[in-house]
């Protein structure tokens, strides 16, 4: 999805594009996040092959696909329809049973191959006939193997994913409370896949009433409901209308239900809750500025501390980035120096810096960009830390997208906040540290870079932060810092630099 929103306001302004605004980042980062997985699809849309109950039956085959030729299966998914339409209006003994059958048939082959025959199911006429097996009063067997087949259907392509529009009023309604939690499962799993499709599909599903329900099924402390709903409203809500995620977090007990299950829950459920904060923080200040009067800064650092599981420190860094990149009261309520909370958040980043995981590092470089964005006392917290040789080894050789996060917490450590719209002052004793240990080679590859970003991040830090300062230098009463100075100069800028002013 492309960035369509508006930034909001950073909350103070360090000194751009070093301090790039955080609340523009922030968004750019939620609206984005499914480009950047490897996970993506899968997160966004997914084929269901097992059903939601134990007792509904898997196909056959879902691990090991049989090659078989596309239109032999396209064949038997037109007569799989054939045999529903005949179901559906047969009338004598066994009718619901026959009509079960043939729902089955077909789900099995919307399950089976790699690529399901989705687009024959729908010039066959499925979708509507799948509606009408939706309809209240049906056996709760008979609305599982409909709501299964839709969910299928959904992972399809964009216009396989449109085509149940006419089913989703349905779907929503089975999410409710009159209907079973396995059926009402199965039919969040169709709306998360249709959700995840397009902000126009996510317009359609606000509009019909999708967010109370499924905010509602992640109340009980039924795993596989909670991890189905999550999935399914951190589609919903992605944005990059923030509009949804304002209204889920007003929703009576949304708040209490993602603290417990963050408190409490495994990983894998974990996981899902996790990336509702994320759009949550991301996009609504609202919802920012409620949670971060609750525990969750707490919980978030506790699970980066104590899990190992890519899937799940992923959506916990970009929730912990969002929320201290909120406003400055917040900001500075949240990370106070000294106390416990910051001293396990910085702890904790130190340990993602480490991990062998590339996108690990990235997500933790910006986690660490938005404190360094922060107060004066923010900046000392990084470098006192162990994070600081991590920081400048990782400038000096990692991968381009991180060494670009990286820079931008290196800059935003050696400007402090200017009064009013003053020029940011520099911290020359951050700054002097930077640059002897290699720093501005970090910086100059930037400079030479094709993204224009990192390019004026790169030419911002040796304009300003670099030659400014080594030229101060030049003529300091310490002698070694002089010394220092000099050499920089002449290394990075020439011996003859200087000379013609």
């Amino acid at each position: 999805m492309a960035d369509e929103s508006t930034a909001t306001p950073r909350r103070d302004p360090i000194k751009n594009p070093v301090g790039i605004t955080a609340a523009q980042r922030r968004r750019q980062n939620a609206v984005s996040v499914g480009k950047e997985r490897r996970e993506a699809l899968f997160r966004t849309k997914r084929l269901c092959r097992v059903g939601v109950s134990s007792d509904m039956d898997a196909p056959v085959d879902s691990d090991m696909m049989i090659e078989e030729e596309q239109s032999i299966l396209e064949a038997q998914t037109s007569s799989a329809v054939e045999e529903l339409k005949i179901a559906i209006a047969f009338q004598g003994k066994g009718a619901v049973q026959k009509k079960v059958n043939a729902l089955r048939d077909l789900r099995r082959l919307l399950s089976r191959s790699e690529f399901p025959p989705i687009e024959t199911a729908i010039t066959c006429g499925a979708i509507p006939l799948l509606a009408q097996c939706l309809s209240f009063g049906s056996q709760d067997e008979q609305l599982l193997e409909a709501a299964w087949c839709l969910t299928n259907i959904a992972a399809g392509r964009p216009e396989e994913t449109r085509a149940l529009l006419p089913a989703l009023p349905l779907l929503i309604a089975h999410i409710g409370e009159k209907s079973s939690m396995l059926v009402a499962e199965q039919c969040a799993w169709a709306l998360g896949n249709v959700a995840g499709e397009g902000e126009d599909l996510r317009h359609i599903l606000l509009s019909q009433g999708a967010l109370l329900p499924l905010a509602k099924m992640m109340f009980p402390n039924k795993g596989s409901t909670v991890r189905t709903a999550g999935w399914a409203l951190s589609n919903l809500i992605k944005g990059p209308d923030p509009k949804a995620a304002t209204e889920l977090i007003k929703i009576d007990g949304v708040v209490e239900a993602i603290l417990r299950h963050l408190r409490k829950s495994d990983e894998e459920l974990v996981t899902e809750i996790a990336w509702v904060v994320v759009y949550l923080s991301a996009l609504s200040p609202v919802a920012t500025s409620v949670l971060v009067k609750t525990d969750l800064l707490q919980l978030l650092v506790e699970r980066l501390a104590t899990s190992n599981s890519l899937q799940l420190l992923i959506p916990v860094l970009r929730s912990l980035g969002n929320l201290i990149a909120g406003d400055t009261y917040t900001t500075n309520a949240v990370l106070v120096p000294g106390h416990e909370l910051t001293d396990n958040i910085i702890l904790a980043l130190v340990k993602c810096l480490k991990s062998e995981h590339r996108v690990l590092k990235k997500e933790t470089a910006w986690v660490l960009s938005n404190i360094a964005a922060g107060s004066v006392g923010h900046k000392h917290l990084i470098y006192k830390s162990e994070a600081m040789p991590l920081l400048i080894q990782l400038l000096k050789t990692a991968p381009f997208d991180i060494k670009k996060e990286v820079a931008y917490v290196v800059g935003n450590l050696c400007v402090a906040p200017a009064e009013g719209s003053g020029r940011p002052i520099l911290i020359f004793d951050h700054l002097v540290s930077f640059v002897r240990n290699g720093c501005l080679r970090g910086f100059i590859d930037l400079v030479r870079s094709a993204d224009i970003e990192a390019a004026r991040l790169g030419l911002q830090f040796m304009e300003l932060d670099g030659i400014d300062a080594m030229e101060r230098f030049q003529f300091h009463e310490n002698e070694d810092l002089r010394n220092m100075a000099n050499q920089l100069v002449d290394k990075y800028f020439g011996e003859d630099y200087g000379l013609d002013s």
